[in-house]
């Protein structure tokens, strides 16, 4: 049982390569709902299921399932560690914002390039209390995969940003 039955560094290879792979395929495909980050959902759904294959025996050993579900954590620090000192990995854990709407318009091609239908962006805005495009200011896809909403100034109020799903 607590012997292993595949090579601990074969097991943190392959955690390594999955948890790289799912996060950067959920990176490109960053639309989401609700308020966690792609890290944080990727972290729970790898954990969960290298934690249920040691539990239910898919691995002969429990060492398996504890050192793939380290090596997961570990890469998730790894991520955020890296992220702190290299311009490049943070832009990529963390894309700056896209504006999907200025001055009461749809930027059509950016909507077009986020895979997002007028609709489906109308949708996001009456979320907000918003009922017209042009009533808005401006609208981003944030790095989190929400949709921020500044409301044009009709009531003295400069414009508040808000975001779908916030946290």
């Amino acid at each position: 049982m607590f012997v292993p039955t595949e090579s601990v560094l074969e097991v943190i290879i392959r955690g390594t390569i999955m948890y790289l792979g799912m996060f950067a395929l959920l990176r490109i495909f960053r639309r989401q709902a609700g308020a966690l980050g792609i890290a944080d959902l990727l972290v729970i759904v790898v954990i969960a299921d290298a934690a249920q294959n040691g539990m239910a025996a898919q691995y002969n050993s429990l060492t398996n399932g504890v050192v793939l579900v380290a090596t997961i954590i570990g890469m998730s620090t790894l991520l955020d560690w890296l992220g702190q000192r290299i311009p490049a990995v943070e832009q990529f854990i963390h894309p700056a914002p896209r504006q999907l709407i200025e001055d009461g318009r749809f930027i059509k091609a950016r909507l077009s390039h986020e895979l997002m239908t007028e609709d489906e962006m109308m949708s996001q805005l009456r979320l907000q209390g918003v009922e017209r495009v042009e009533d808005v200011k401006a609208s981003y896809l944030e790095g989190t995969g929400e949709v921020s909403v500044i409301k044009k100034d009709q009531t003295g109020d400069s414009g508040r940003r808000r975001s779908v799903g916030g946290k």
